[in-house]
């Protein structure tokens, strides 16, 4: 393999010669090697969305001349269309609320740029990860910003699931209506669908965003045209809080989306135990339905294997439970401007988020869809 030397106030280093990223993104992989998973694509494509918008906004206010922005615009257009991901090399936890992250889109963004303006890898005489392509902007304003970008479209994802999910919980409740069983999935649907609102409702919290709090733009003409942009590029009613200090300071609004995850987890959990119970297993409990069976089974107890979803539930539930947990100390122990335990509060809702919408999704599959009302305990 092929290197070029890249130097920063630390000291020289070997960078992959082909390679967008550079020395700072390099240093940031090998000093938090922790889950070994790169950034998610929604988070990358936020990242490039924010720069995008912020080399329009520089542009426009004077800041970025024509030609730079440009090649920074194109460069984002080109991530954000799914070039590039594999050079977001870093760990999405790590210290330094998400520094490095940034350095690795600035970085990438950078060099792409400079390879349009017909320079090299590695040497920013066109176009500067921190002058050019982080001109106006901070970690604390870039990562929490891309993380409520990323968050909106993981929850949007979601909500499509659960209400997937809660149209075959009432087909089920409209064909058992007409004995007891009705009642129970009416009230699994009614739970369900009170947990979707709950969670929409979060969302609306995640719409103001600080971007432009550590911008050296006395009149705030630079903030509002980012805003603009991010808003117009993401097609959501992204905003400037009325206070952006606070806004800064307390992320209380990934709380707020936490709190909802672990509801409807519990929901889902207590749901799933309750058809384990209705199914008979229990030594104390008749059966009234047959689940589906999913394998082959195992042992002697064949019919245990038909409750392996439900199980499976129950312990996304619990992960999610832990999650909730991890956020609130994570956000309750940051300092004035700056959280550096950001990492952590957007790996678990990324994670959490996931979780529990592939569990829906396997719920409503393997489950719900195959529901049966057991004739006479038979």
């Amino acid at each position: 393999m092929r290197y070029r030397i890249e130097k920063d106030s630390i000291g020289e280093k070997q960078v992959p010669a082909e390679a967008y990223y550079g020395i700072q993104t390099l240093r940031g992989k090998e000093n938090f090697e922790i889950t070994k998973r790169g950034i998610s694509r929604q988070m990358i494509k936020a990242l490039s969305t924010i720069k995008k918008s912020a080399a329009i906004a520089n542009n426009s206010c004077g800041y970025l001349d024509d030609d730079i922005s440009k090649a920074i615009q194109l460069s984002c257009d080109e991530i954000i269309n799914g070039r590039l991901h594999g050079q977001f090399i870093t760990d999405l936890i790590q210290g330094g609320a998400g520094n490095s992250i940034n350095m690795n889109a600035n970085e990438v963004i950078a060099n792409r740029a400079n390879e349009m303006m017909g320079g090299k890898k590695g040497v920013y005489n066109f176009v500067h990860p921190l002058d050019h392509v982080n001109l106006n902007q901070s970690t604390n304003d870039v990562i929490p910003t891309a993380g409520k970008i990323a968050i909106i479209r993981q929850t949007k994802k979601l909500i499509v699931e659960l209400k997937k999910l809660g149209n075959v919980i009432v087909s089920k409740g409209k064909e058992f209506e007409l004995n007891n069983l009705g009642p129970t999935f009416e009230a699994f649907a009614v739970c369900l669908s009170r947990d979707i609102k709950r969670i929409e409702s979060s969302i609306e919290s995640m719409y103001d965003i600080n971007m432009g709090a550590f911008s050296s733009d006395i009149d705030a003409k630079y903030s509002k045209k980012v805003v603009s942009c991010i808003a117009k590029f993401t097609g959501e009613p992204f905003k400037s809080p009325r206070n952006i200090f606070e806004s800064t300071r307390n992320l209380d609004c990934f709380l707020q989306l936490s709190h909802a995850l672990k509801l409807l987890s519990v929901n889902l959990s207590k749901m799933s135990y309750d058809l384990r119970l209705m199914a008979g297993d229990n030594l104390y409990s008749v059966a009234e339905i047959s689940l589906p069976k999913i394998q082959p089974g195992y042992s002697d107890i064949s019919e245990k294997a038909n409750t392996a979803v439900l199980e499976m539930v129950s312990q996304v539930a619990y992960f999610v439970i832990g999650m909730d947990t991890t956020i609130s100390f994570a956000l309750e122990s940051a300092q004035l401007d700056v959280n550096v335990n950001l990492p952590i509060i957007l790996c678990s809702l990324f994670d959490s988020l996931n979780y529990i919408r592939r569990a829906s999704r396997t719920l409503k599959d393997k489950v719900f869809e195959g529901i049966k009302m057991v004739i006479n305990n038979e």
